[in-house]
């Protein structure tokens, strides 16, 4: 493992956006890479394609954009190629890039998709024989399907980063609202039904947002302000059951001290206690225990801040991504990572 890693990440950064920002996984890889001190490069593919694109053709726009990273690689140098969802990559360009810097190492990673969902299985399948690791935030045999005796498939846990989740919300006292949950309600009916189940047994008995539902969406600024005024939210994923799968909204609630509710069916128990987090058995023991913080507001605090602590700890972006980096190389783990067991070869 190189002395002085040079990194070229390459994913959505969202530059078309102007500052109308996600808290991505990629921007807190970035940032972790700063923080450990290793050399980096960004190129954002979707921006590239939409930049390059002549007449605005996207499809022209992609193979340009392949190149200019064949081209980036040729001159950065990187010791390893990070990939996101980048769909406008092709695995040619990897191919190139792998024949100029033959000791490259290169990984894909898949977040916030679950792989029970067709697309994310062909974004993994599509990476396999390209890549010599996938990383994916849902455990488990499952990951063993994305290995090819040369490759390897492991979990990573979504990272958060300090400057992004940058407040501690069990410290207040004073909210704008209770609680808010917020989701693109087209993209799941059963979870929608199981919100609507929930929203009958605590709406009119504590101030709740339900944004994508009877509120408009929320992104950027404007989401990171609701993040900063909520003392509670609920971390409810698309499909519940899989070890320990979550979208990257778990970051987000917990990094910023909000006291979070998840299920109690996806194994998250084996990083967090009942003192760090709120574990819900059926919609009957999620509104009870709702209902039971909103009123314990000294058992609300605690929680969410030792949750915050606890998640900044485990998995800050510069200790996901050294992680990634040391199981890439094969490396002696450089200290005892908690979800390490999940490493498929």
């Amino acid at each position: 493992m190189p002395e002085n890693l040079r990194i070229l990440l390459v994913d959505n950064l969202m530059i078309r956006r102007y500052g109308n920002l996600r808290m991505g996984p990629g921007r807190k890889l970035m940032t972790g890479a700063i923080r450990n001190n290793w050399r980096l490069c960004e190129f954002s593919d979707r921006d590239m394609a939409r930049l390059l694109a002549p007449l605005g053709i996207r499809s022209w726009g992609g193979r340009i954009t392949n190149r200019k990273l064949v081209l980036t690689a040729r001159n950065f140098r990187p010791d390893v190629v990070l990939l996101g969802h980048c769909d406008y990559i092709r695995n040619w360009a990897l191919d190139e890039i792998r024949a100029i810097l033959p000791n490259v190492k290169i990984a894909h990673f898949n977040v916030d998709n679950p792989n029970f969902l067709e697309h994310t299985r062909n974004q993994l399948s599509e990476r396999m024989d390209s890549c010599d690791g996938i990383f994916v935030t849902t455990a488990g045999d499952v990951l063993k399907n994305w290995t090819n005796g040369r490759n390897f498939c492991a979990y990573m846990p979504n990272p958060s980063d300090t400057s992004m989740e940058n407040m501690d919300n069990g410290r207040k006292t004073e909210f704008e609202r209770d609680a808010f949950y917020a989701c693109n309600p087209s993209e799941t009916p059963e979870r929608t039904a199981f919100i609507e189940r929930l929203r009958a047994k605590v709406d009119g008995r504590l101030k709740c947002e339900w944004f994508g539902l009877n509120a408009p969406m929320i992104w950027g600024a404007e989401y990171e302000r609701v993040l900063a005024t909520t003392k509670m939210s609920f971390n409810i994923n698309r499909r519940e059951g899989d070890k320990w799968y979550s979208s990257d909204r778990i970051a987000h609630l917990m990094g910023f001290g909000i006291l979070t509710f998840m299920s109690s069916k996806n194994s998250m128990q084996d990083f967090f206690s009942p003192d760090e987090a709120v574990f819900y058995d059926d919609v009957d023991d999620f509104a009870e225990k709702i209902l039971y913080y909103n009123s314990h507001d000294d058992a609300r605090a605690k929680v969410a801040s030792a949750g915050r602590a606890k998640y900044h700890r485990l998995f800050s972006g510069e200790r996901v991504l050294k992680y990634m980096v040391e199981t890439l190389y094969g490396a002696k783990y450089s200290e005892p990572y908690e979800w390490a067991s999940e490493v498929y070869r």
